[in-house]
């Protein structure tokens, strides 16, 4: 059974609400101020809240903010607000949906199961995850921390693991030598050109067939580095 935690300190509309959605067959806990909103969202796990905008002790906009440090609980808005001003802050704080006072209690029910249907789809899409990475015959195995080019497996410091990583995640991208010390090292790059040169010229000498004329990490003279000639 679906969970509502219903904020609404109009204790006529909260009773007519609460009898609406039980009828069509939620579970429904209300609160009647903000600081009781906070409470009641701590205490008991919830599917769906509907939270007015104007509550006693605590205002919507803190419940909802408090809300939001914590969980990603789908959130209705239900307010008698109706600018544009207040929506749009409503929906950038963090809420699924707003629905202005007056309503249809249908419609309320339709804005709940479709803010349930789309929280409920895009928490089925796992996202792709990359384990390898590839360009031309190097394969980089970003799980096992392997280099291969071909069937040859090629053996890589982490240093210079980090560099064609980088390169080949940005396949078109040319990187200075600043960016590279930067995002290798995790450092400000010091006019240190020797340290990635270094590296640069060490990883040609594994992964190239003639280093001093390189087909995978090609110089940009006067920039940096990039990936072959795409």
């Amino acid at each position: 059974m679906t969970t509502v935690l219903l904020v609404e300190d109009e204790v006529e509309i909260q009773n007519l609400v609460k009898d609406h959605l039980e009828y069509e067959g939620f579970n429904v806990i209300c609160a009647n101020d903000g600081v009781d909103a906070i409470n009641k969202f701590h205490k008991d796990n919830f599917d769906i809240i509907l939270l007015d905008m104007m509550l006693p002790k605590i205002n919507g906009k803190e419940v909802l903010k408090a809300i939001r440090q914590e969980s990603k609980v789908p959130v209705i808005i239900v307010s008698a607000k109706d600018s544009e001003v207040d929506k749009v802050f409503g929906l950038e704080l963090g809420a699924d949906d707003y629905l202005t006072k007056p309503y249809s209690l249908n419609e309320l029910v339709a804005r709940i199961n479709s803010t349930l249907r789309r929280i409920s789809y895009y928490s089925e899409i796992k996202p792709i995850e990359i384990t390898s990475l590839k360009y031309e015959d190097l394969v980089l195995d970003l799980e096992n921390y392997i280099l291969t080019k071909g069937t040859t497996p090629i053996t890589l410091t982490s240093k210079e693991f980090e560099i064609i990583k980088m390169l080949l995640e940005n396949p078109k991208k040319v990187f200075t030598k600043a960016q590279i010390f930067s995002n290798v090292w995790n450092d400000d790059f010091y006019k240190d050109d020797n340290t990635v040169m270094v590296h640069i010229r060490r990883l040609r000498e594994k992964i190239e067939e003639d280093p001093s004329d390189p087909k995978y990490i090609k110089t940009v003279w006067g920039i940096g580095y990039k990936l072959g000639d795409i």
